[in-house]
């Protein structure tokens, strides 16, 4: 007799909570980003340690969008040392080492993602990019809130704060979907905030089909006669995107 991975079980649950309650911002998103890219703007994505593993997930991406850019600031990538890139995060003044680096335009979407939402650096590129007159959106667990994961920026606002709109992954405080007395473990987060992310990429297809436009879609290198349609994907886009 088989039994369900409880892992599974849990995933499975926690999705059909996001897909039943974020459809509506992933709606309101969507149609903005599409706004945007129909005008010039492209997408970047911003995170410290593993939520960067998401900034780079929809990069240069079969069946992605191709105007998309991470921030890649390797002092805060995990590569170069774990513990190093976390407190980075939680340094207020550290965002003054790479701000200079940031190239935030008024029809760009600047998506910050952040678990907790608390942490400095991942508030202040928001901040930057929202003054900029960028779109700001990010993908974070709401039940991280101000009462009991206060922000650790010295202005007491959290990420929520900062941007217009929030992907709610809807990852339990912890990030572990399962018990074991005391123990905490099956962190979830990597995963709803992929599911998010895609499925707010797709929908940015579906209404720039809708309006009569070819959305920017890389095709996969490994399928034979895609090299014509990407390589012209990457000049279109090339000033802007590094590939």
């Amino acid at each position: 007799m088989s039994t369900v991975n409880p892992y599974f079980e849990g995933i499975d649950t926690l999705m059909q909570e996001v897909s039943s309650e974020e459809q509506q911002t992933i709606e309101k998103v969507a149609v903005e980003i599409a706004k945007r890219l129909e005008r010039g703007g492209i997408i970047q994505l911003f995170g410290c340690g593993h939520s960067h593993l998401i900034a780079e997930e929809s990069y240069f991406r079969a069946g992605g969008l191709v105007p998309v850019q991470p921030i890649f600031i390797e002092s805060l990538m995990l590569h170069k040392g774990a513990t190093k890139a976390s407190a980075h995060e939680k340094d207020a003044a550290f965002i003054q080492t790479f701000e200079d680096q940031l190239d935030f335009r008024p029809d760009d979407t600047v998506i910050v993602i952040s678990t907790s939402g608390r942490n400095p650096v991942p508030i202040d590129v928001a901040n930057k990019a929202r003054q900029s007159g960028a779109y700001t959106v990010s993908i974070q667990s709401l039940y991280y809130d101000a009462a009991i994961q206060p922000s650790r920026h010295p202005s007491g606002k959290r990420l929520e704060d900062a941007v217009e709109d929030q992907l709610n992954t809807h990852v339990p405080l912890g990030d572990g979907l399962l018990t074991s007395g005391e123990l905490l473990y099956g962190p979830a987060s990597s995963i709803m905030a992929n599911l998010l992310l895609h499925a707010t990429f797709n929908r940015v297809m579906e209404i720039m089909i809708a309006d009569g436009q070819e959305p920017p879609v890389f095709k996969s290198s490994n399928i034979d006669g895609s090299a014509a349609h990407n390589e012209r994907m990457i000049a279109k886009y090339s000033n802007r995107i590094h590939f």
